[in-house]
């Protein structure tokens, strides 16, 4: 069995990460019995910078054909965010219709976190976020721009279809873990589409009574990831509320760098992209420091979602195994003085 894989190592530390990370994903694949063919897809800033776009007219087209896509960075200090954001990776998510965003936060033994009081194990979280809509949407525009009268209307948007999926994804993964699930809204100011969301959440509930249902809102929920945040199993959120406590969660396990993320088509009529929570770190770029934990742990997910299970639980072990051991190399990130290379090389030493 061979997986044809796109890989984007975009911008920052993302080739490097990416870099190190491919024959870590080779040697787990090797050892389960199926290979990794790549295609490298040189498209980000650069690009952006030497011919005005993050990546070709037909580069979904290119992409199509693939069994999964791995990202690494994007972002430049020197290009606006939202340009970044609009040319690349956005236009991958709804074009391959990636609607449900899975990341997991999760406090490794061996690793700090920054709450006092929490060890290893104590925090396990997997929080869905919608993908593809919600505030992100691309609905608005702006008027008289320049003038005292300039206007701007940014509009949320959440489908039926959508915000289903995401919260029958997220009851799925409840059933399978402790059967408790958080829903995060901020349905006391939004009372539309919040509400909305909130009434799915409702009617789906009712197909899985073994799942606890608690809900909160959004400031209350960001709260609570740094004050309870072991009493956290499943969390389901909008676009925007999934990628703030996402960070946050990340933060509280211990790293921006040991957070992965899957974006998944459920239909699977597309390829999935895998890619790490971290940016671009254009601060460290080029320095051989960067933690490449979060990239490897997206090849977990990414395997998964192929059906290797066996490969992306020993990618899983092979990370949780290094964090546990206080000899292993660490980058800085986590109180360490190694760099990518050797973190890399030991992962290898593992599998």
């Amino acid at each position: 069995m061979s997986y044809d894989i796109a890989l984007i190592p975009g911008d920052g530390i993302g080739p490097e990460v990416v870099d190190a990370t491919l024959p870590i994903l080779d040697a787990a694949a090797t050892a389960a019995g199926f290979d990794v063919e790549t295609t490298r897809y040189d498209w980000g800033t650069d690009r952006y910078l030497n011919e005005g776009a993050m990546m070709p007219e037909d580069g979904l087209d290119r992409l199509a054909s693939h069994d999964a896509i791995l990202l690494g960075a994007v972002g430049h200090p020197d290009v606006p965010d939202h340009v970044t954001l609009n040319g690349l990776l956005l236009p991958i998510r709804k074009g391959f219709d990636q609607s449900i965003c899975k990341r997991p936060a999760v406090l490794f033994e061996g690793v700090d976190s920054p709450l006092k009081g929490y060890a290893g194990g104590d925090i396990d979280v997997l929080v869905f976020r919608e993908n593809t809509e919600g505030e992100y949407a691309d609905v608005g525009g702006r008027e008289h721009r320049g003038y005292d009268n300039e206007v701007a209307v940014q509009s949320a948007v959440y489908t039926r279809r959508s915000t289903e999926r995401i919260v029958r994804a997220a009851f799925e993964a409840a059933t399978e873990r402790s059967g408790h699930l958080t829903n995060v809204t901020k349905s006391n100011a939004q009372a539309h589409g919040m509400v909305f969301w909130d009434d799915i959440v409702s009617e789906v509930s009712e197909e899985y009574p073994g799942v606890e249902v608690e809900r909160l809102l959004v400031d209350a929920a960001s709260m609570d990831m740094v004050r309870r945040p072991d009493e956290f199993d499943v969390l389901v959120c909008s676009n925007l509320f999934g990628d703030i406590l996402t960070d946050v969660g990340a933060i509280v396990t211990g790293s921006m760098g040991l957070a992965p993320s899957a974006n998944i088509d459920p239909g699977r009529d597309n390829p999935s992209m895998f890619e790490p929570v971290h940016g671009s770190a254009f601060d460290i770029m080029g320095e051989g420091v960067a933690n490449p934990l979060a990239t490897v742990l997206s090849g977990s997910l990414m395997f998964e979602h192929l059906g290797e299970d066996a490969a992306a639980t020993a990618l899983w072990d092979a990370v949780t195994d290094q964090l546990a051991d206080a000899d292993a190399p660490r980058t800085a990130d986590l109180g360490g003085e190694s760099g990518t290379e050797a973190v890399a090389a030991d992962l290898r030493d593992r599998l």
